[in-house]
């Protein structure tokens, strides 16, 4: 393979922090995985780090955004989303079934084959990649 060749494609998406650019972010997720089988676990995921990242951080502030990123390889496709920072660093919580709120990154975690948190106060990236024909049930990194 030449250098300069890959067999992987990125895509970036900034965000305003909007409420609405949630469903934005859903749809191009699954605009660019149109026909893999991992397209709606991929739009929900995004929907999850996106709507946290409105909830607990700068991003959903009035000049607040964040950013998607999505890589697309043979064998695993990551989804990432970076806030404008402002909040605690994003962590599984456990709550009943029943609960409303704090679900959302354990659900990630429960869809993504592994799920990994960069970053500090000032932003934070949650990454999670789902591998091709693998089985589910990742872990927080």
């Amino acid at each position: 393979m030449h250098e300069y060749t890959s067999r992987v494609r990125v895509w970036g998406l900034t965000c305003p922090g909007f409420p609405e650019e949630v469903s934005r972010a859903r749809r191009w997720t699954r605009d660019i995985l149109r026909g893999s089988p991992l397209a709606d676990d991929a739009a929900l995921i995004v929907s999850e780090l996106s709507t946290n990242a409105l909830l607990h951080t700068s991003s959903g502030g009035k000049h607040g955004s964040f950013h998607l990123a999505l890589a697309v390889a043979p064998q695993v496709i990551a989804l990432s989303v970076t806030d404008d920072g402002g909040g605690g660093a994003p962590k599984v919580e456990h709550q009943d079934q029943d609960a409303e709120h704090g679900r959302g990154l354990d659900m990630v975690s429960a869809l993504a084959h592994r799920v990994v948190v960069q970053g500090a106060g000032g932003g934070y990236t949650v990454t999670a990649e789902l591998f091709v024909n693998a089985r589910r049930g990742g872990h927080l990194c």
